[in-house]
């Protein structure tokens, strides 16, 4: 069945009451879209910026009276003038799992691949990680995730290790490092939907029960691990590096991603005040810091 797209570009101050207008008006799916480019890096934590010059689409049944629609959209929004817009047809896909075309088997350092569940894997002999993500951030493409992988695959000491993912996302790190020879993980994430992701992926790699446990933050175990991983952003990096350096044993090692290049070498001294930490590896713009606690 064809659909009903109707895109709006307006500012950030305006796309909220647009989008609420189309949901109001029947949309079956309406999405915030970057106009220009305009990447945001660090949102405080608990909030969700938008875009200065933003596109608010909203998705209708191919049933929808279009000549009612904008009338509508203009009569309640306030705006004068109203925004530019444009209304088209569009082919019927399964949006949520179409960027699944795109998402291929990657290898990471010697050992380990990161396979779509849904795609045959390229070296049976390998480490195979399967994954679906859902709607949770970790497949590999993205350089923070990768570099976690890599620096994951470089560690000749991971058997009978305990492990922290802080920041979990799909589970890609803390079911690599399982797969790898850890002992047990914990995942931590603040987003439930992750949570269910990394339980999900967990069952689809034969992690066994109890190996893998997933919390909110705040319920998480107050014991530490060997291996603290941490792919997230650098404002919250800084926020929580008492935390984290807490939940790193004594000789254990900690691995921070979500980094900016430039960003690192901030990181890296507010964690010295307790890790010797190595020099960063950066991939496109992006860095991993990685340390051993000191006692």
């Amino acid at each position: 069945m064809p659909w009903i797209q109707v895109r709006l570009d307006t500012t950030s101050d305006h796309a909220d009451i647009l989008e609420d207008l189309l949901l109001e008006a029947g949309a079956c799916a309406v999405t915030l879209q970057d106009a220009k480019d305009q990447p945001v890096y660090e949102p405080e934590l608990g909030t969700t910026p938008l875009w200065q010059d933003t596109v608010v689409v909203g998705l209708f049944n191919a049933q929808t009276r279009t000549d009612e629609l904008i009338p509508f959209l203009e009569a309640n929004a306030g705006l004068e003038p109203f925004p530019p817009h444009k209304i088209e047809l569009v082919e019927d896909k399964d949006w949520e799992r179409e960027w699944m075309t795109h998402f291929h088997p990657m290898q990471f350092g010697h050992r380990l691949w990161v396979c779509p569940s849904w795609k045959e894997v390229p070296d049976p002999n390998a480490i195979n990680l399967m994954l679906d993500p859902g709607l949770a951030f970790g497949t590999g493409t993205h350089p923070t995730t990768a570099l976690c992988l890599r620096w994951l695959d470089q560690q000749d000491q991971l058997n009978d290790k305990e492990i922290i993912d802080y920041g979990c996302g799909s589970g890609i790190l803390a079911i690599a490092a399982l797969l790898l020879g850890a002992r047990s993980a914990v995942g931590v994430d603040l987003d439930p939907q992750a949570l269910e992701a990394t339980i999900e992926n967990a069952r689809r790699n034969h992690i066994p029960a109890g190996k893998l446990s997933v919390f909110l933050p705040g319920d998480e175990p107050d014991e530490q691990a060997d291996v603290v991983l941490a792919n997230i952003l650098a404002g919250p990096l800084t926020q929580l590096a008492a935390k984290l350096a807490g939940l790193t044993r004594t000789g254990g090692s900690i691995a921070l991603s979500g980094i900016l290049a430039e960003q690192a070498e901030d990181i890296a001294q507010t964690y010295k005040q307790w890790f010797t930490m190595d020099d960063p590896v950066t991939v496109d713009g992006w860095a991993m810091l990685a340390g051993k606690r000191r006692p």
